[in-house]
């Protein structure tokens, strides 16, 4: 093949990768458009990391579709329905297709968590299981340790959970402070941990009474974003997330992880 031919072929395949992957289209296209001669080896080299890329995300989805089935009871009838139905298709589809913004292997094994539970259980409706999905894209490692720790030790405070992370002590202005007030924020304002709440015995929240206090014995600091008075638990929606997401069912079943072509 001569040079010419390969330089048309190399952009051919540029030109298929940028179709196959929306979100690198305009990066492949500039690179099909502006090659010239002396950026073929390059190009070549760029073509083939996309390549690898794609071929091990793929492989990750292989493995990860294979785990889901050595979880479940595949003689069971209604598990077979399950994974059949087009709402559980959905709950798979979206979640590939969060994939590559999933960025830890300690998320993707949430992933497989959720899936594998949503298909074998049927405690929590599907719009359910797909905002657990977004969540896993939501909120970070450091966020899924937080939820951890409030399910482990229910009525932790700020203050417990920072120390039972083993996290240094650090100064209240500083951006560690900053990052885990924002931190138990976001998991208050997503409804998956709260403060203590009383309840009566129809569920109902109880509105707390405030405490008088004397005139002039007012706090002169705000409240420590390492509090150790008030105490968090998990929401409804917490404690679901948790049984789908980081409690792993045990595997039914051997699988070889290795093998990447079906015959």
């Amino acid at each position: 093949m001569s040079d010419s031919d390969k330089g048309k072929a190399g952009r051919a395949a540029l030109n298929a990768a940028s179709g196959m992957v929306p979100f690198l289209g305009g990066i492949l296209a500039a690179i099909a458009s502006h090659w010239g001669e002396k950026e073929q080896e390059h190009a070549n080299n760029v073509l083939r990391q996309w390549i690898q890329m794609l071929e091990d995300e793929l492989r990750e989805k292989g493995q990860t579709i294979s785990e889901i089935i050595a979880r479940l009871d595949m003689q069971d009838e209604k598990v077979q329905q399950r994974i059949e139905s087009e709402e559980y298709q959905k709950l798979l589809k979206k979640s590939f297709r969060k994939w590559s913004s999933i960025d830890s292997e300690s998320k993707r094994e949430k992933i497989r968590n959720i899936l594998s539970n949503a298909a074998g259980t049927d405690l929590v409706s599907d719009d359910v299981v797909s905002l657990f999905i977004d969540w896993l894209e939501q909120y970070s490692d450091f966020h899924f340790e937080v939820i951890g720790q409030v399910y482990q030790n229910e009525g932790a405070t700020r203050g417990q959970i920072w120390t039972n992370l083993n996290r240094p002590i650090v100064r209240e202005d500083s951006a560690d402070a900053d990052l885990y007030r924002m931190l138990v924020d976001d998991l208050s304002r997503g409804r998956v941990i709260r403060q203590h709440r009383r309840t009566d015995r129809f569920g109902n929240f109880i509105k707390e009474t405030p405490k008088p206090s004397r005139k002039g014995a007012g706090r002169k600091t705000m409240i420590s974003a390492f509090d150790r008075e008030k105490q968090y638990e998990l929401t409804e929606l917490g404690k679901q997330f948790v049984h789908y997401a980081m409690n792993e069912l045990a595997p039914r079943l051997n699988f070889d992880s290795t093998i990447s072509d079906i015959d």
